[in-house]
């Protein structure tokens, strides 16, 4: 059986471990340590504030490790500043992990108080609509390489895969629908 981890740095860690335990067979782990990020098959990146996590992730050591991992295939899923986390490009700022082939934009739906919920169908992940629920959100501007568009809002990605890493600009761990959670791990 595979050992799932969220990254407990900051942000929605907690919300991600909860909608996990809910999965039959699954039981998470949290990762703030290169040990325990060593245990785990699987990694989700919460949502919350990517330049804290970075800086975190630089603090703690865990930016070298996470990156090799990444690389060598280890399945990841980045949500919202998770996702920002993983991009090559970001618009305005440096990049953090810079392992995938996709360019963000931050806070690309404006600020907290822009916040809203929407269903989607995203055809490859579920076959009915997926709640999804923006804060703050991220929008994916471009796609290069491999990376796949696995979906768009008014025009605006908001989910996207590279071999084994997921990218979504909304955040699942705050609704009660687990399709991206199974989707991610059959990834």
């Amino acid at each position: 059986m595979e050992t799932i981890g969220v990254l407990a740095l900051q942000g929605s860690f907690a919300e991600h471990m909860q909608a996990l335990r809910k999965i039959a067979g699954i039981n998470p782990i949290l990762v703030k340590t290169a040990d325990e990020l060593a245990r785990v098959d699987r990694l989700i990146i919460p949502g919350g504030e990517s330049t804290t996590i970075g800086k975190l992730l630089n603090t703690t050591g865990l930016s070298i490790n996470l990156c090799k991992r990444i690389l060598l295939g280890m399945p990841v899923w980045g949500t919202c500043a998770g996702l920002i986390l993983l991009a090559k490009k970001i618009d305005d700022e440096q990049p953090h992990l810079a392992v995938m082939d996709i360019c963000v934009k931050r806070n690309a739906y404006g600020s907290q108080l822009a916040s809203f919920e929407c269903q989607k169908l995203i055809p490859e992940i579920s076959n009915t609509p997926i709640n999804m629920v923006f804060i703050r959100a991220p929008q994916i501007i471009s796609v290069s390489g491999t990376t796949k568009i696995l979906a768009e809002y008014e025009g605006k990605i908001i989910a996207a895969q590279q071999n084994r890493m997921l990218a979504t600009a909304f955040h699942p761990e705050l609704t009660a629908d687990l399709s991206v959670y199974n989707y991610f791990l059959r990834l």
